[in-house]
């Protein structure tokens, strides 16, 4: 859960620099610009590096990938050190929803 006000001043302090950093440029184009919807993507990757039992400083931002399906679901791709974790580790599946409401944004995520 973060709050979306949160990404938007960080967006607004470092721009280009900040987003370059922790989106690939898969996810910048998936989002538009639209807060929220970085805002949800910052709140998978969290929740992401919480299910490979690590929190993001045993990866970098863009190795956990964020990205809308063909059918427009969200789907997670991992990279580098976060799909060795998840290999290590025996997950190979994720499931993951993502909502924003209410100046919030939250994401839900299911590995086996």
């Amino acid at each position: 859960l973060v709050e979306v006000r949160r990404i938007a001043v960080l967006v607004e302090r470092h721009g280009e620099r900040f987003i370059g950093r922790v989106f690939t440029p898969g996810e910048v184009a998936d989002c538009g610009g639209r807060a929220e919807s970085l805002a949800a993507r910052w709140a998978a990757k969290e929740a992401v590096a919480k299910a490979l039992g690590t929190g993001i400083g045993a990866m970098s931002w863009q190795e956990i990938e964020v990205l809308r399906g063909e059918t427009g679901c969200p789907s997670v791709q991992l990279h580098g050190r976060a799909a060795s974790l998840a290999a290590e580790r025996g997950l190979a599946h994720w499931a993951l929803s993502l909502a924003h409401d209410g100046g919030l944004a939250l994401a839900f995520v299911v590995a086996t």
